[in-house]
């Protein structure tokens, strides 16, 4: 079953400015922490522009899939691999996933990122293409989850192996999910 939402609906709908608003209060929350001068929000500007190039960056992309696409499981399916990616990069920018932001194995998610990146431009943003793409960076970061504990990454700082695991497996979990939804969209076109 296919839902769809009418392009022209979208425009003006509540759900629409709900979505801008989310990255809008994302960035206010730690200007203002920072205003009441809280521990540990010392942001600079540096710091804000690169939040609100990937906050308003995620939000551009997944407002152009609902206007572009009447699939609900195409939308759902960019939402997800729109936010693993933020969610990637976003965390290997702050703290890393692995060890400290400094450590090269980092480097190892711009591995899944840039073959999803890739593969969806190559596939003209089709579905089943996209569907491909996305099952592609789920397994390269299924590896990178095999690997945590094959190598003893997160032995020694927080949440250990076993979380570090869980974590990167989450992701793995993410970029799966967005490639069944592609493949249902891919589907319901098929029959259409």
């Amino acid at each position: 079953m296919s839902v769809t939402l009418q392009p022209d609906s979208w425009g003006r709908s509540p759900g629409r400015l709900l979505l801008w608003a989310v990255p809008t209060v994302l960035l206010a929350t730690p200007a203002a922490m920072m205003l009441q001068a809280a521990e540990g929000w010392a942001w600079g500007p540096f710091d804000f522009v690169v939040a609100a190039l990937l906050l308003y960056g995620t939000t551009g992309l997944i407002d152009l899939a609902i206007r572009k696409s009447g699939s609900l499981a195409y939308k759902l399916g960019v939402a997800l691999a729109v936010l693993a990616a933020l969610l990637l990069v976003w965390i290997n920018g702050a703290v890393g996933v692995i060890g400290d932001e400094g450590n090269p194995a980092n480097l190892l998610f711009a591995g899944v990122i840039l073959p999803a990146l890739v593969g969806s431009v190559l596939a003209r943003f089709r579905a089943r293409g996209m569907a491909r793409a996305m099952l592609a960076a789920c397994a390269l970061n299924a590896a990178i989850a095999v690997a945590v504990p094959l190598f003893g990454w997160g032995a020694d700082e927080p949440p250990g192996t076993a979380g570090l695991t869980m974590l990167v497996s989450g992701f793995a979990a993410m970029w799966g999910l967005s490639a069944a939804l592609f493949a249902v969209a891919a589907r319901d076109a098929g029959r259409a």
